[in-house]
């Protein structure tokens, strides 16, 4: 989470814009790749209890290190020693401001862009909209970013305080859901391939400042110094 991770995920950010822009068709042809039969492939029992596990997962990460800093000193629950209360003060403000109020209140309650399921290239009512337009028909919870792979982009907060040795498994992990929650999303139909990208690197880039502000800045105990004894 440092200074060159927040311009990578800015120039990232700046990369998808352009390349959304110039290919708007690359949605379209990525969702056609989930179709068999006419039909999105993830509209089955397999792949909706697929996609209630990973929906579940970060509400379930938050629950347990809430549970585990309230047990620590009395039960020794795997993780807990990765977090004290600044460091679940900065993942419940991230979940905020990330999934929450950036994705869903600011961008997915204002973005009219149709989901897949509802174009016409792909049987519904609907127009197509590029990233770059929420003037579509659909009304509400739309299309224009994903919720959910925001809410699983946001692992990457819980991952980032794991101790060193741990550190680089438990952020591989979080890559892993996010990958696999927006696999998900675009086999059921319910998202673009940008909705998704832009879902990601947006709650990335949240997470990552708000570790720089509450997290990195903290001085570890070690370098504090002490006062100076008084002779009694």
């Amino acid at each position: 989470m440092s200074r060159a991770a927040i311009l990578f995920t800015l120039a990232a950010l700046g990369a998808a814009v352009l390349v959304f822009a110039v290919w708007p068709g690359l949605d379209i042809a990525v969702a056609r790749q989930f179709l068999v039969d006419g039909e999105f492939w993830g509209a089955s029992a397999a792949a909706r209890a697929y996609r209630h596990a990973f929906y579940g997962l970060p509400i379930a990460v938050m629950a347990y290190f809430c549970v585990a800093l309230l047990a620590k000193g009395r039960v020794a629950l795997p993780g807990a020693a990765w977090i004290d209360g600044r460091g679940l003060a900065f993942m419940a403000l991230s979940m905020a401001l990330g999934p929450g109020l950036v994705v869903n209140v600011g961008l997915k309650d204002h973005w009219h862009r149709p989901r897949p399921v509802q174009i016409a290239e792909f049987g519904g009512p609907m127009e197509f909209r590029p990233i770059w337009r929420g003037d579509g028909a659909c009304k509400t919870n739309c299309s224009f970013p994903s919720g959910e792979v925001s809410s699983s982009a946001w692992l990457l907060a819980p991952a980032s305080l794991a101790p060193p040795p741990l550190r680089a498994p438990a952020m591989a992990a979080a890559l892993a859901a996010i990958f696999l929650t927006a696999l998900g999303r675009l086999a059921f139909g319910g998202h673009f391939l940008s909705d998704a990208v832009f879902a990601f690197l947006i709650t990335a880039l949240v997470t990552q400042a708000l570790y720089r502000l509450m997290i990195a800045r903290r001085k570890p105990d070690s370098a504090r110094v002490a006062p100076p004894a008084r002779n009694l």
